[in-house]
This record gives C-alpha cells, sequence and structure tokens, in this order.
C-alpha cells in the first residue's frame, strides 16, 4: 500500500482575519525580507490575487512575480499588497536587549579601570 503525498500550501489553511494577521506578523517578526515577501503571496493567494492586483494597481501576473521568491518588489508595491490586504505597516521600538552577566563583568571591568584612569590624572594635576 502506497501513501499518497499532497503538497503543502500554507494558502489554503489562512482562512480567517486572525489567521491571515498572525501568520503576517511572525513573517515580519523573522526579520527576513525574502519569508516576509514569500508570506505576502502566500496571503495574496489565499485572498485571490486577481482582486490584491486590482486594489494595488499590478497587473496578476506582475503581483505573481514580484512576490516569489525569485522576485523583488519595490516597497511601494509591499505598501499597496499590505493595504489592499486591509493592514498598515507600523514602526515599534525594539524592547532593550537584556545585557548577559559577561557582558555586565566586562563592562563592569572596562568602569573600573577608567575610574583609576581618572584618579591618577586628577592626582597629576594637583600635583
Amino acid at each position: 500500500m502506497t501513501i499518497k503525498l499532497y503538497p503543502f500550501d500554507a494558502a489554503d489553511y489562512l482562512t480567517t482575519p486572525e489567521h491571515v494577521e498572525a501568520y503576517l506578523q511572525v513573517a515580519l517578526e523573522e526579520n527576513d525580507p525574502d519569508f516576509f515577501q514569500e508570506a505576502l503571496g502566500t496571503v495574496a493567494r489565499s485572498k485571490g490575487m486577481q482582486a490584491i492586483a486590482k486594489h494595488a494597481k499590478k497587473t496578476r501576473a506582475g503581483l505573481y512575480k514580484a512576490l516569489s521568491a525569485a522576485g523583488n518588489p519595490e516597497f511601494a508595491t509591499v505598501v499597496r499588497v499590505v493595504e489592499a490586504l486591509g493592514y498598515r505597516l507600523t514602526i515599534k521600538p525594539l524592547a532593550p536587549k537584556k545585557r548577559s552577566a559577561a557582558s555586565r563583568a566586562v563592562t563592569s571591568k572596562k568602569a573600573t579601570k577608567q575610574k583609576a584612569v581618572r584618579k591618577a590624572a586628577a592626582k597629576r594635576r594637583r600635583a
């Protein structure tokens, strides 16, 4: 008995606005422009590429090409596609990175060394 396999397409599972939003959010959080570009293409296919292309003022074929793995869309195209999907790109500040104990120790050693240098310089000035 053989097992029949089917190709996986994420577009088949993006059925609700919550799924689409979560998918695009995760794609953006990866900080990989190529991954986000492919995610936009997947969402556009799930919503209907013709309608998205019309709203984004692109041809359907041009949008398929731009959002493919080999494509290189202009930023304006990305913004139009995101708007056609009903979303907006936003900017948020990064959370401050927590420093490791090793980096704190190095910084502490540098600060101690700098204090010693300043004290020695102050003594020389007074003498």
